[in-house]
């Protein structure tokens, strides 16, 4: 009698075998298509609620083997239980243990170097000898792989002026902006009368001119304003803002300003100023100790006649500008310039970054 093949008896299905985790989906789609069809959101249908529910669900640990979610990890690489477990990325900070799996070499870390283009941990044993090592892979900490990152970057402290909420501010009272490079120079242009004027302009505005591609340049005296705009061609995209002295009604710079105005192109050209004779005028006398600024007599260099006034030495053209960086050391920020300045300065700043501007 021929023999019969008789099919071996159906297994149960072994708890977390293929079988049995098809049938988990199984019974969960169903209980889903249920919820929709009484009206209630299945989140774990859409692609936000399995982001949310795979963010939620709980690893693997020593009393849950599988976690939130049978398929979310795998216990096999995550966990305390893991046999091939999955290496996580430290950074290294002074004193930490580790193990080059190559070599087998174990070392505290005492220094991390940059050569040939990569960063280099400096590792060194209980022998004092010290070895490097390439960052990145190939490490053990206390028997689990990790994957060594550069040390983090310390966050320092803001320095000077700040904001209510501890964000930085520039001299002009602006936010300041962290980690970004001066950008490329504007074709728009701003000019001062002198040396003295460019720079206090520097030291209160120059983070937020060089944030915005301004250039600062000097015209060596407002009789030159003419010729150096008439050089430049301002246009409707190139504008130029000029700051000048003693700007008032009837003087000698109004006439220039206006003869500015007049020129070809001139409407692209604004030209803003302070009443006083000389920029020193410009910071609050309180910051070197005085009520008002001394009255200069006609015919006396005005500059000379303060260090005069000051007590300071003024013979010659050495003492004027030590004398003057004496002032400008007492200039902490906007808040030392009398607003007769502030407001010309950034009116010429947004004159020449208005949009359409280059």
């Amino acid at each position: 009698m021929p023999r019969v093949n008789t099919p071996a008896p159906y297994r149960s299905p072994v708890p977390g075998s293929t079988a049995a985790r098809r049938a988990a989906l199984r019974a969960r789609a169903e209980a889903e298509q249920k919820q929709q069809a009484q009206g209630a959101p299945a989140a774990s249908r859409s692609r936000g609620g399995a982001a949310a529910s795979k963010s939620a669900a709980r690893r693997p640990s020593s009393g849950d083997r599988y976690g939130g979610d049978v398929l979310s990890v795998n216990p096999h690489r995550t966990g305390p239980g893991a046999i091939r477990p999955e290496s996580v990325h430290v950074p290294v900070t002074p004193g930490l243990v580790v193990e080059d799996r190559q070599t087998g070499f174990v070392g505290a870390a005492v220094a991390v170097e940059k050569s040939g283009g990569q960063h280099v941990v400096v590792l060194e044993d209980r022998h004092g000898v010290r070895r490097g090592f390439a960052l990145g892979p190939g490490f053990w900490i206390e028997g689990r792989p990790v994957i060594l990152d550069p040390p983090v970057a310390r966050t320092r402290k803001p320095t000077g002026a700040v904001s209510a909420a501890g964000r930085r501010l520039t001299a002009s009272g602006s936010y300041a902006v962290e980690g970004k490079r001066a950008k490329v120079a504007r074709a728009s242009r701003i000019w001062v009368e002198g040396k003295h004027d460019a720079e206090l302009v520097e030291k209160v505005w120059g983070d937020d001119l060089r944030h915005e591609g301004v250039v600062v340049l000097m015209l060596d005296g407002v009789d030159n304003l003419e010729e150096v705009m008439a050089d430049f061609g301002p246009a409707p995209e190139r504008r130029a803002g000029v700051l000048v002295d003693h700007l008032v009604a009837g003087s000698k710079e109004s006439r220039i300003a206006q003869r500015v105005a007049e020129m070809p192109g001139g409407e692209n050209v604004l030209v803003l100023g302070h009443p006083y004779v000389d920029v020193w005028q410009a910071v609050k006398p309180a910051r070197v100790g005085l009520e008002r600024w001394p009255d200069i007599p006609r015919g006396t260099d005005i500059k000379h006649g303060t260090l005069e006034a000051l007590g300071w030495p003024h013979a010659t053209q050495a003492d004027v500008a030590r004398g003057w960086q004496r002032i400008l050391a007492t200039v902490r920020s906007y808040k030392d310039l009398e607003p007769s300045l502030l407001g010309r300065m950034e009116e010429l700043i947004d004159f020449v970054t208005a949009p359409g501007t280059r």
